[in-house]
């Protein structure tokens, strides 16, 4: 049975968070791989939100850290669906770093995950089409349409 098509702006989320000692290096850096845990949970909610249903990652397409994160920023990660297949969906993950004192912000990171939608008995489940409704939508999805043809070769 086809199912509805959504819209990308509808898998949109957000998610926030202060970042403490326990998340950085002696240098005060925030760790990476602290990042790419924010970046994994921020994309997989974009995707329940779109399939309405669990998903597991099966892909990061690209991670591009540009500038650090210190001890004391607001992290604010935004993800969208950008790109559905079959039962696969890809997340572009958006991550800015705000001194909450100054108000100062930074992007700081940018990534594409892929996941795919499970059903209850574990195994992968068709998703909904996407639909790209603005030009900056359409572009992303036919940038992620080409990612997914070179995954999928």
């Amino acid at each position: 049975m086809p199912q509805r098509p959504k819209t990308i702006s509808a898998s949109q989320i957000s998610l926030a968070q202060l970042m403490q000692p326990e998340h950085a290096n002696n240098l005060g850096n925030v760790h990476g791989g602290w990042v790419m845990k924010l970046v994994d949970e921020c994309g997989a909610l974009a995707c329940m939100r779109h399939a309405q249903r669990r998903v597991v990652t099966i892909a990061v397409d690209g991670m591009t850290f540009r500038q650090p994160i210190k001890i004391g920023d607001l992290v604010t990660l935004t993800a969208r669906v950008t790109f559905t297949g079959n039962t696969s969906m890809e997340a572009e993950v958006l991550v800015t770093a705000e001194n909450p004192v100054s108000g100062e912000k930074t992007h700081t990171n940018r990534a594409t995950l892929v996941y795919v939608a499970l059903g209850d008995d574990g195994r992968p489940v068709p998703v909904p089409p996407i639909v790209a409704e603005t030009k900056e939508e359409i572009a992303l999805h036919e940038e992620a349409k080409k990612r997914h043809s070179i995954r999928t070769r």
